[in-house]
């Protein structure tokens, strides 16, 4: 350990390391066990707190910055129900693999385990669902846990890390600043080398005559969406992406294929289908996307991965090449042959023309895809949006198209309701010159409608676009079709006054309800740069399609114009 002569207190330490590691923006809510450290961050002239109304908004939105900037995103929370109102966003930030640092406050260390007042053992807790935890037991160890944490976050697959800070050990003193040994191992942090041959991997791709990329988060962590363009157009193959890789490859691309899964596109998931290779960049074979045995049954499989635990895991692999994706194409890139590939390029374009993203638009009801696309079109395709969870987070990945990485936020391995409002403020404060769009639904929304006041206070310039049916729209869905129209338990028999709850808070907001509204709604929700609210009317009969059916394949999907007969 490296010291000064100076002591300061541990409070004092963390505001120090958070400014050195670059921290402008943090969020949080605050509590006893977490004062004196509140007291210090007080006095910071770098890093901007954001006051929330609920912890869980608090760590969504960190992850909402992270996700739209690629730098780490900071939470803090009290002891107690404070820290596990954190367990949500640290288990969506695991899944969907997102750097956060969360810290939290903790009883004193001599209090610890008597079942003191707002006491919760945070860390053993959170070990399932963080990549690294520490109780913090003294000042002398800040330093130390503090570098171990942020370069875990950061290294290799990002994730959340933890740390719980007693209130004793943040009045404490030390004078020890930076640690001078870690006790991690460098493989859990350093960048690895890419471990496979590159050369059988390019070669394996020359050899195919119908190759499909299978594009996943890890593409945007690493940075690779370049590469993998490179990579596409040298190889003429198409891609398609993951639910998280939306943005990763240009959906505007003649290559691109769209995303796959349960609600991907018809010609995506038919693809898998038909093609003789499919490599797979930084996805993890996840259950709504891959079927054991099914899933592309004619192609040779290869996979790309930073986290070596991915691999055969769920779907097993011929070739496999271990590392960062960006390192990894650029190995791959000299011994890739562009081979004529026009009859399977020609093959996909066919598809894409015999099974469109379709829904019926006739009636004077507004569509949620209609209302999306005139989104897209009035935005051209450059806003950062987030979405909850549900029918609305399908319609919007399927109509508004992302070019660029970073731009697309949602819940994806864990699907979190409540996340896209928090996640939209997070990405607004990382990036206050973009649009910034939440795309949300009735139910979604109100589980964290209270950090409306967090945009109020900040005058902050998000807009939220809610779809409103009067039902959780994906569990009607599935009742409709698979559970013989029972509905149990998923219309709302009250909604509040969303227009008038919006305006409550200063946001200007409007309801529409027909079809014939749809311009001046888009007008009125684009028209400056300030927040707003527009609340949308759909039929609560609306499906997403297509759909595989849970545990079904690729070969089950439903299309649109299959509706009248699955009825039946």
């Amino acid at each position: 350990m490296t010291s000064t002569t100076e002591a300061i207190t541990g409070g004092r330490l963390m505001v120090e390391l958070l400014e050195e590691a670059g921290v402008e923006i943090v969020f949080g809510y605050p509590g006893g066990a977490i004062l004196p450290f509140y007291d210090e961050l007080y006095h910071s002239k770098k890093i901007k707190h954001i006051l929330v109304r609920h912890e869980q908004g608090a760590i969504h939105m960190a992850e909402g910055y992270a996700r739209s900037t690629g730098k780490l995103g900071v939470c803090i929370a009290t002891s107690g129900p404070g820290a596990t109102n954190l367990i949500t966003g640290l288990t969506d930030a695991k899944m969907d693999s997102v750097p956060i640092l969360a810290i939290t406050g903790q009883v004193a260390t001599d209090a610890i385990g008597t079942d003191a007042f707002q006491e919760a053992d945070i860390f053993g807790i959170t070990i399932p669902i963080t990549k690294y935890n520490a109780l913090i037991k003294k000042a002398d160890d800040l330093a130390r846990h503090f570098e171990e944490a942020i370069k875990i976050a950061m290294g290799g697959r990002p994730g959340p890390v933890l740390l719980d800070f007693p209130k004793d050990v943040q009045l404490g003193k030390t004078t020890v600043r930076k640690a001078q040994t870690l006790k991690i191992a460098p493989h859990h942090y350093e960048r690895p080398k890419v471990k496979g041959d590159p050369q059988e991997f390019a070669e394996a791709l020359n050899a195919a005559k119908r190759p499909l990329l299978y594009v996943g988060g890890g593409a945007i962590n690493s940075f690779a969406s370049a590469e993998i363009k490179a990579l596409a157009e040298k190889a003429n193959a198409p891609v398609t992406t993951t639910l998280m890789g939306l943005g990763a490859f240009p959906g505007t691309h003649p290559l691109s294929v769209g995303m796959l899964g349960m609600h991907g596109t018809a010609y995506a998931n038919k693809a898998v289908l038909e093609c003789d290779y499919i490599l797979n960049l930084g996805a993890r074979f996840d259950d709504r996307v891959a079927k054991y045995q099914d899933f592309a049954p004619n192609a040779v499989r290869a996979h790309i991965d930073i986290d070596a635990a991915e691999f055969n895991k769920r779907i097993n692999v011929d070739y496999i090449l271990h590392g960062d994706l960006k390192d990894a194409i650029r190995e791959i890139l000299p011994f890739v042959k562009g081979g004529d590939r026009g009859e399977w390029i020609q093959n996909i374009q066919t598809l894409k023309q015999n099974h469109p993203l379709d829904y019926d638009n006739s009636g004077e009801s507004i569509k949620p895809q209609d209302f999306l696309h005139r989104v897209y079109t009035k935005t051209k395709g450059e806003a950062i949006v987030s979405t909850d969870v549900g029918q609305h987070q399908m319609w919007a990945a399927q109509y508004y198209l992302f070019d660029k990485p970073n731009t697309w936020l949602t819940s994806g391995g864990l699907g979190t309701m409540g996340y896209g409002l928090p996640a939209a403020i997070g990405a607004k404060f990382g990036n206050p010159d973009k649009t910034v769009i939440c795309v949300t639904g009735d139910g979604s929304f109100q589980m964290c409608i209270q950090e409306l006041a967090t945009i109020a206070q900040s005058k902050l310039g998000v807009k939220i676009l809610l779809f409103n049916n009067n039902f959780l729209g994906m569990v009607r869905q599935w009742q409709e079709l698979f559970y013989e129209e029972r509905f149990s338990e998923s219309q709302w028999t009250y909604n509040p006054n969303f227009v008038k709850l919006a305006e409550a808070y200063g946001i200007p907001a409007m309801r529409i309800e027909k079809k014939s509204e749809i311009d001046k709604g888009v007008e009125f929700f684009l028209k400056d740069s300030g927040s707003a609210l527009i609340e949308v009317m759909i039929p609560a009969e609306e499906k997403v399609f297509p759909m595989i059916p849970a545990g079904k394949s690729q070969q089950d999907l439903i299309e649109f114009k299959d509706l009248g007969k699955l009825k039946k």
